[in-house]
């Protein structure tokens, strides 16, 4: 058996390369890209908006290469990804006190791991199903969107550990 020591730059080694492999391999799948708009860079996770103003809705993409379910994760950014998950829906909830916070990460039409946050109202569009396949998309007025943004980035600041 080694030296403490070396077994952990053993351990470390590996643990480096893989974290630096996913870095620099990762990329936003297109569609997510396309129907978004980047808010924070967290410790694992992308924070982006849904360009959709029917519902304030955050997505949080896990930026680690060929992931398509939270099963994937390592065991670190396993515990990451659910502590920026509260994170994301602590500032939702101080911002709009919505009737619930849905989480949800389905990955049906995208296959790139990513993680819905989304604030529901009882009067929302969709409620009570689910916001998928409910009406189109309502963009954001310029000023809306501003506003929107400035807030989620201000609550996601005030929500931080």
């Amino acid at each position: 058996m080694g030296t403490p020591e070396k077994i952990q730059c053993d351990f470390l080694i590996p643990v480096i390369r893989c974290w630096w492999h996913d870095l620099l391999m990762f990329t936003l799948h297109p569609l997510l890209a396309a129907d978004t708009i980047e808010i924070a860079t967290w410790g694992v996770s992308r924070v982006r908006l849904m360009k959709d103003a029917n519902y304030p809705w955050l997505l949080l993409i896990p930026a680690r290469a060929g992931l398509t379910g939270m099963h994937q994760l390592n065991a670190a950014d396993a515990t990451t990804v659910m502590s920026e998950i509260s994170l994301a829906s602590r500032a939702l909830d101080m911002i709009y006190t919505p009737a619930r916070i849905n989480v949800a990460a389905l990955g049906n039409v995208v296959p790139q791991l990513h993680i819905h946050v989304i604030a529901r109202f009882e009067d929302d569009p969709a409620w009570p199903g689910p916001v998928w396949g409910t009406g189109l998309a309502q963009d954001y007025s310029d000023e809306k969107l501003q506003r929107t943004l400035a807030s989620v980035k201000q609550a996601l600041l005030d929500c931080a550990p």
